[in-house]
């Protein structure tokens, strides 16, 4: 068994905010979590969820003979608002480049670190794609704890951070998971205006950010007037959660937004053309949603329908 130290200095020698080691292996506790929330529907229409069941559960199926997960989170915390108060809201992780594409960079030159000092090792990243629990793994990785709002939360930082993993074949000393800290706090759970959040599960399907990012269909109408005025994602779990008071800005200039982007009014919002989303939102997550996504949710916002 190796140790890990080289490989989590590495880390933070590359802008990570952490890094922790599990040892890979079948997720028994949340193997019936997830069948359950599956069966009652708290996916909506992320079919996607469903598929590859087992492959969630282990990593020994995406990488043979796999022996470690690296888990590492990267911070997009930033103190930086948009301007208008009245403006619809996007999320901040989505203020600047794609964290997708930003993350998988940021990994490649730990990759290179990890195959130049072991040698050959088979391995796999994962940055929020294909089927991997990284809430699981960081959670026994080390890297903090599932909150009630079942976002990571890690003491000193809080919870404005991507995860990411590394699944290889190289036995590596595993780090202790974390102890819970949310104590009786709820603030998360009674600041959701859909009420999408009961202790340690959402409802996927009740959630803004799904409503307004995954859902490809009309927002149900018995969401008008609760999305307080999300075009895009939502923070309110996060921006009440006590632990963020310890957040840093992140350092990453990629994910800084353009100035134009925090300047645009409420009427501008509303008013955007299919040209200014294309510039504005070039190489962002906001493109996930494709302009007719977003214009569907200016739309409810304003109509409430």
């Amino acid at each position: 068994m190796h140790g890990s130290a080289e490989i989590k200095r590495k880390a933070h020698e590359l802008g990570f905010l952490a890094c922790g080691v599990a040892k890979a292996g079948f997720l028994e506790e949340e193997a019936p979590r997830l069948e359950r929330w599956l069966r009652e529907g708290r996916h909506g229409a992320m079919g996607y969820m469903a598929n590859h069941f087992d492959l969630r559960l282990d990593p020994r199926r995406l990488v043979e003979g796999a022996k470690s997960v690296i888990s590492l989170a990267y911070n997009y915390h930033t103190p930086l608002k948009q301007e208008d108060p009245e403006a619809p809201k996007l999320s901040t992780y989505a203020f600047g480049r794609d964290y997708h594409k930003v993350v998988k960079q940021r990994l490649k030159p730990l990759v290179a670190f990890i195959q130049e000092r072991y040698g050959e090792v088979a391995l796999r990243t994962f940055v929020d794609s294909a089927p991997v629990l990284e809430k699981a793994w960081a959670q026994r990785s080390g890297l903090g704890w599932i909150g009630k709002h079942t976002n990571i939360i890690r003491q000193g930082a809080g919870s404005y951070f991507f995860l990411c993993e590394i699944i290889l074949d190289l036995d590596l000393e595993p780090d202790a998971p974390v102890a819970d800290h949310c104590g009786t706090c709820r603030r998360c759970i009674d600041a959701c205006p859909t009420e999408a959040i009961t202790p340690y599960a959402v409802d996927g399907s009740r959630c803004i950010s799904y409503l307004t990012i995954e859902l490809k269909d009309a927002i149900p109408a018995e969401m008008a007037g609760k999305l307080n005025d999300w075009a895009f994602g939502c923070d309110i779990c996060q921006e009440v959660c006590p632990w963020n008071r310890f957040s840093t800005p992140h350092n990453e200039p990629q994910f800084t937004p353009k100035p134009e982007l925090l300047e645009l009014s409420k009427d501008e919002w509303h008013g955007m053309t299919e040209v200014v989303f294309d510039r504005l939102f070039e190489g962002s997550a906001v493109k996930r949603t494709k302009y007719s996504g977003l214009q569907r949710n200016l739309r409810f916002l304003r109509e409430g329908t």
